[in-house]
């Protein structure tokens, strides 16, 4: 089993090796459009200077792959620095065509092979980027940023240096690049079948949670509530709350049945980032 996992993550870091230099080399790098994090920044410094990019990959992400060993692990940090590595020396020694010259297909295109090769790294348990690790490490120190905001802000200034030295026309594309990426990562990882959790308030909270869990074959988690406004005259009255954990394509016949038992149910839908655990099917690689 154990081989089985060290197989099937070495074949999700090389696809995204190969995935994210296509999208360097056959898009971006002849039209001068860089992408966010420190790819990006390797990107900028290469068109300002006559350092290669596979160098520059390499050596900026150094000392966030130092971050991610002393932090997340050895075994984490030798997957990551083979992954960007390989990504340097796939840049050198792998002709990738120069696909088109039509501005906003190289924008689009380039980030949806970045962002799908970045994301198919992470599944491995590999990053091609080392802003997720300083990101998160980040966060954890401070509770003024959030892992996003980090990303944001370090994305911002790359992006407004590029609009400095590339001119405001290759930023704009440049940002166009980022955002494709940012959503073919989420895509990756998250799949078709991100979850969401749903939160159900009724006073036919048993009858609910037989039909989801019977129905519809999904967990459940009862809360100990009580109303609090009272508009049916309870005020205080005790009431069980359900929860559970959906895919996005589950959710209309979960509320469908939810609402076919009582019209007046209350329903909260709130997204959700990860799962372990519990009742629910585990992703594969999308």
């Amino acid at each position: 089993m154990k081989v089985m996992k060290i197989v099937k993550d070495s074949v999700s870091i090389g696809l995204g090796i190969l995935s994210a230099g296509f999208g360097l080399k056959g898009f971006l790098l002849s039209s001068h459009f860089i992408d966010g994090g420190v790819t990006g920044i390797s990107m900028l410094v290469a068109d300002l200077s006559v350092i290669p990019i596979s160098v520059l990959i390499f050596v900026i992400n150094v000392p966030f792959l130092w971050l991610g060993y002393k932090k997340l692990g050895l075994y984490f940090a030798i997957k990551s620095t083979a992954a960007i590595a390989l990504l340097s020396i796939s840049l050198v020694v792998i002709h990738f065509p120069d696909v088109t010259h039509d501005k906003l297909l190289t924008a689009v295109f380039g980030g949806v092979f970045i962002g799908t090769g970045s994301g198919l790294a992470i599944r491995g348990g590999a990053v091609l980027d080392g802003t997720e690790v300083a990101a998160v490490l980040i966060s954890r120190k401070t509770q003024l940023l959030k892992v996003s905001d980090f990303i944001l802000l370090l994305n911002v200034l790359i992006f407004g240096l590029a609009a400095f030295f590339l001119g405001i026309e290759p930023a704009m594309y440049s940002i166009l690049t980022y955002m494709a990426a940012a959503k073919m990562i989420d895509f990756i990882l998250n799949g078709i079948e991100q979850y969401s959790g749903i939160t159900v308030v009724s006073m036919h909270s048993e009858a609910i949670r037989k039909a989801i869990t019977v129905t519809l074959g999904r967990g459940v988690t009862i809360y100990q509530g009580k109303s609090g406004y009272g508009k049916d005259g309870h005020v205080n009255d005790p009431r069980d709350i359900v929860f559970t954990v959906a895919t996005r394509l589950e959710i209309p016949s979960l509320k469908q049945t939810i609402l076919r038992i009582d019209p007046k149910a209350f329903i909260v839908q709130q997204s959700v980032d990860d799962t372990t655990g519990g009742l629910l099917k585990r992703k594969g690689i999308h």
